[in-house]
């Protein structure tokens, strides 16, 4: 993405005040990424937009489309491309894949679940027999797993759980409760974080592998949502569940770290490059009910007020999707990109939810009405500002950033 061949020589700024840097930014492709763009792009038009109403309605996906969806994606290579290519992955860069989930965004919750995979990149930590047990064959698609952190007093706290793991003897014995379990009904084996030394606060938190069948694991209520068909959100119950020392997820003591890193991707792709997709989406049937419905005699277009809904939601996605490169690139680079990613969560969620607001101002009635999908667009758009950490609490973490490290936070 960013060429330095036509770099300036540093050495010609060495009487400046500043060191200056000329980065040129390289927008191009290859011609491989491309083609998967592109075969996302009508995998998801072909397969998965065909589905949404039904989903909408019923709020399930039934298993057999389920199952469908998954297989039509394997066969094309679309499952699981975060994944390193040596694990059985796509071995996609964070830039690649945020110019896919671009694409991916472009349709419902659930659908992109079953269709492309949910393997969470905190799975790499699995070493030796976890490989074979949860690893590998959650790259196949021959298991499901969900991330399991929020509790009822511990949202955007994450180090707040209360969730214990106690030693005993080579392993420990979990006990506690989680909630909001995104995919919970579908998955069936969870990264869960519990408390293994309560006085070592943000140090003393480990992450688990847990099977759902493992004695003492019940699943509770599926907690229904105002968006976000079809896919569950359960609360999770652990009474006293021995865990060996193969249920270990990375080292002790350092999982909150693991799992943070995690979800920075996961905020990046999962959120700001979705919500980015979506956003597109919906700016392409507003522009084409700009063209095309009549009022007082000429297309809505004409009016300087509809004119302004479209160029701002242009001019928003624009930015949004430069924030969210720029951010794949730090993380290609192996840089941090803390402050970036909370900058994309930020600016694409609310994006989102400002475009899909004025699509159904646009649309009027018809937008407000079922008959049309923009009513599903606002109420899905909506949880993108709180999920993976509010709005309020990523402005913080920007702040933060600026107060301790200055603007070098959003340099290039």
């Amino acid at each position: 993405m960013i060429s330095l061949s036509r770099a300036l020589s540093a050495e010609r700024f060495t009487d400046n005040a500043f060191f200056w840097k000329e980065i040129l930014m390289d927008f191009s492709v290859s011609t491989e990424t491309q083609l998967i763009i592109e075969t996302v792009r009508r995998f998801v038009e072909t397969h998965l937009h065909p589905l949404e109403d039904e989903v909408n309605t019923s709020g399930r996906l039934k298993p057999d489309d389920a199952q469908t969806l998954f297989e039509k994606s394997k066969a094309l290579g679309l499952y699981a491309m975060n994944v390193p290519a040596e694990l059985g992955g796509g071995g996609l860069s964070a830039v690649e894949m945020c110019l896919v989930e671009e694409q991916i965004g472009r349709t419902q919750d659930i659908l992109i679940r079953r269709a492309f995979g949910n393997v969470y990149e905190v799975l790499l930590a699995c070493k030796d027999s976890q490989r074979e047990r949860w690893l590998l064959p959650a790259v196949a698609g021959k298991r499901v797993c969900s991330i399991a952190i929020t509790e009822p007093e511990a949202g955007s706290d994450a180090a707040a759980i209360k969730t214990r793991a106690r030693s005993e003897g080579d392993g420990w014995r979990l006990s506690g409760h989680k909630h909001f379990i995104s995919d919970g009904l579908f998955s069936d084996f969870f990264i869960v974080s519990a408390v293994t030394d309560p006085d070592a606060g943000a140090k003393g938190i480990s992450l688990f592998l847990v099977d759902k069948d493992s004695p003492g694991f019940t699943v509770g209520a599926d907690q229904k949502m105002m968006g976000l068909s079809g896919t569950s959100h359960v609360e999770l119950f652990f009474d006293n569940i021995y865990l060996g020392p193969e249920n270990l997820l990375g080292d002790l003591g350092k999982g909150l770290k693991l799992v943070l890193q995690t979800i920075g991707r996961i905020r990046l792709a999962h959120i700001g490059a979705r919500a980015v997709g979506m956003s597109g989406r919906i700016l392409e049937l507003m522009t084409q009910q700009a063209q095309e419905r009549q009022q007082f005699g000429k297309p809505i277009g004409e009016f300087q007020m509809m004119q302004t809904l479209l160029a701002d939601s242009a001019m928003e996605i624009s930015a949004a999707r430069l924030m969210i490169l720029n951010a794949a690139w730090d993380l290609d680079q192996g840089k941090e990109a803390r402050e970036k990613i909370s900058m994309v969560k930020v600016f694409a969620a609310e994006t989102y939810g400002k475009i899909a607001d004025r699509a159904v101002q646009m649309f009027g009635g018809a937008g407000y009405s079922k008959a049309l999908p923009f009513e599903r667009f606002y109420r899905d758009s909506r949880i993108f500002r709180i999920y993976d950490g509010t709005s309020e609490i990523h402005r913080t973490i920007i702040a933060k950033g600026l107060l301790s490290h200055g603007c070098g936070v959003i340099d290039l």
